[in-house]
């Protein structure tokens, strides 16, 4: 059984998660509407993700004898400035999601949760790769600058990203 504190923070994550899915498709749509069809396909397939880990975190509190309580997810932003601003701020959302699974961590420790600390590991090593990710296309979209002929490639590249 999930003590109370827990059960209440692994809430919180699934809307942290779902917003991060609503955040990351109105990324989409505004790289779509940037005539970036690759970006857009990768903010796509990370909204797909990012859906799936609250989903996660839905079952298990299920599991383990909880209640999912569901929160208002707020309106994500509509303007997100150049590809580079854009991959900028997908690298600091993912460093604040990382965050946030370290305090879950920390409280599972603090609440004697052993049986979560394998499901919260799962996640820590999930955000190593979802920083590397955005730092390695905020890399690319950087060196491939503003426009030409490299920003085309790049948002190709970005573009060969399975949709789950």
């Amino acid at each position: 059984m999930l003590s109370k504190p827990m059960e209440t923070a692994l809430n919180h994550q699934i809307n942290v998660e779902m917003e991060s899915s609503y955040i990351y498709l109105a990324m989409a749509a505004y790289a779509q509407a940037q005539n970036h069809p690759g970006a857009a396909r990768w903010l796509h397939a990370q909204s797909r993700e990012e859906l799936a880990h609250a989903m996660k975190f839905y079952g298990y509190i299920h599991d383990r004898g909880g209640r999912v309580t569901l929160q208002v997810i707020p309106q994500p932003p509509v303007e997100f400035g150049t590809l580079v601003d854009l991959f900028d701020a997908v690298l600091e959302h993912e460093q604040t999601i990382t965050g946030r699974v370290h305090s879950l961590y920390e409280l599972a420790l603090a609440e004697k949760d052993y049986a979560s600390l394998p499901l919260l590991q799962w996640f820590l090593s999930e955000q190593v790769e979802e920083e590397k990710s955005a730092e390695d296309v905020l890399r690319m979209v950087r060196v491939a600058g503003l426009s030409g002929q490299a920003l085309l490639f790049v948002d190709a590249e970005l573009g060969k990203r399975q949709v789950g």
